[in-house]
């Protein structure tokens, strides 16, 4: 299911791992998730190792392969999930749709492509008073008010 997240916070004591193999099973979607990790920060043979033996990784270890964002004390795991989700929704929603969708859609492309591919949520982001508004505030030096539209 981590593999599956745009960002991960872990507590110290956290391990992930795709144990299905252990119980005669195939690791589903984290078969072809794991190896696919980009920039390819977890070398194949490393993905290989850990998918075909169900061994685990510490928190550590995931944090030094680029599997996870941060690694805090359990007592801190949700004040800092929330300050990330603070970051996030102190941007414009528009262009942070806009983003993901450039990001993970434009990793199937070659980078020319995708530099010049008119992405679906980057039309209504263009179009949009927050277009007009981001920019403003940053002049008159105050925090924007996003709208969302």
């Amino acid at each position: 299911m981590a593999l599956a997240c745009d960002i991960i916070i872990a507590a110290e004591h956290a391990r992930f791992g795709l144990p299905e193999p252990t119980v005669g099973r195939m690791a589903g979607i984290g078969v072809h998730r794991l190896p696919r990790q980009i920039p390819r920060q977890i070398p194949l043979k490393v993905a290989m190792g850990h998918l075909l033996t169900g061994k685990h990784l510490t928190a550590q270890e995931a944090l030094r392969w680029g599997l996870v964002n941060q690694v805090v004390p359990l007592r801190e795991l949700l004040p800092t999930a929330e300050r990330w989700a603070q970051e996030i929704m102190a941007c414009a929603p528009l262009s942070v749709r806009a983003t993901k969708e450039a990001a993970l859609r434009g990793l199937s492309m070659p980078l020319d492509q995708a530099l010049n591919y008119q992405f679906y949520q980057g039309l209504p982001m263009g179009h949009s008073e927050d277009i007009v508004e981001g920019p403003k505030a940053f002049a008159e030096k105050r925090p924007p008010v996003w709208k969302g539209r």
